[in-house]
Order: structure tokens, then C-alpha cells, then sequence
């Protein structure tokens, strides 16, 4: 076995998307996207989305065009979009198909359900959102974009915010 200083998958600088290095530059919360019920249940983790305030204010995501959250998001036509802190690194991993989740991804974690989807109970921001009347879906790049509009908001104390930024999570600077 041999112990590479760098991930051996990932091509050579010369060879890498200057637009996908840009955007890992960028970084931001973590969130995790969940929609539907029981059995029904779906959730991807999401890096590249916007919070858009106004009346009534908006949160725009990038999502896979193949996962079972844009299915579900768009039979439901709602949402839970909450923020993760460093202590769900795994779970992010797992919705994002990355970490093996045996029963299933929400095998981890506790879930309260709301009108928009589950909620893990642990999230310290998280809001309930409906797909805007006004936007339909498109292709954007390699993912679709879904424009919902803020229909409900829960904040409590950010403790730790698990952040994604240049492919790995990071903590903020104090």
C-alpha cells in the first residue's frame, strides 16, 4: 500500500476546471436539502446554494439533476433547507453519497418531520420552503436550478458551522 501526500484520484493542476477551482473557493455553510415523508423521505447535501432576502425572500439551489431530492422537492413542491455544524461532517458525507449509510441515510441522525420535510433536531438554522410559483426549473451547468421561497425560519445558537470550502471542510476562523 502506498501513502500519497495528495488525494490520488484528483488530476493534475494543469488538467483541473479553473471554473470548478473557482467555486471551491468561494466556500459557505453546508446544507443539507430534505423533502417527503417516511419511506418517502429524500436529502442531499448542498454547497452551492443562495439565501436571497426580500417579501417574500428566496433560497436558490444548485441540485443534482439525478437525485431523489429534486424528485421529491418537485412532487411535494416543498423543503427543509438547514444549516450543518462540524459535528454533522459524516452525515453530510453520507447524503452526499460519499460514506456508506447502511439502512439508509436517515438511519443517522434524530428527524422531527414539519409540513416541508424532516428536520434533524440537532440543526441550528433551518428554514421551511415552498418551489416559487414564478421560476421553473432549469438546467444550470451540471445541476438544476430550484428557486423556493422561504415560507418559515428557525434560528438558534450557531455553535460550530461545518463550512466546505477548496474540497474539504474547514472551520471559520475566530
Amino acid at each position: 500500500m502506498t501513502i500519497h501526500s495528495e488525494h490520488p484520484f484528483v488530476p493534475a493542476e494543469a488538467e483541473r476546471d479553473p471554473v470548478r477551482r473557482l467555486r471551491g473557493r468561494v466556500g459557505g455553510t453546508v446544507s443539507l436539502w430534505t423533502s417527503g415523508t417516511g419511506a418517502e423521505r429524500a436529502g442531499l447535501t448542498v454547497s452551492s446554494y443562495l439565501v436571497s432576502p426580500g417579501d417574500p425572500a428566496h433560497i436558490v439551489g444548485l441540485l443534482h439533476p439525478e437525485s431523489e431530492l429534486l424528485e421529491r422537492v418537485l412532487e411535494t413542491g416543498t423543503a427543509v433547507v438547514q444549516l450543518l455544524e462540524w459535528r454533522d461532517r459524516e452525515l453530510a458525507d453520507v447524503f452526499a453519497g460519499m460514506f456508506p449509510a447502511p439502512g439508509g441515510a436517515f438511519r443517522r441522525g434524530t428527524w422531527a418531520q414539519t409540513e416541508w420535510g424532516p428536520v434533524l433536531t440537532t440543526a441550528s438554522a433551518w428554514a421551511g420552503v415552498r418551489l416559487s410559483p414564478d421560476a421553473a426549473q432549469r438546467a444550470v451547468g451540471w445541476s438544476d436550478l430550484v428557486d423556493t421561497v422561504v415560507e418559515t425560519v428557525l434560528i438558534g445558537e450557531e455553535q460550530d458551522p461545518l463550512v466546505h470550502r477548496r474540497g474539504r471542510y474547514q472551520r471559520p476562523a475566530d
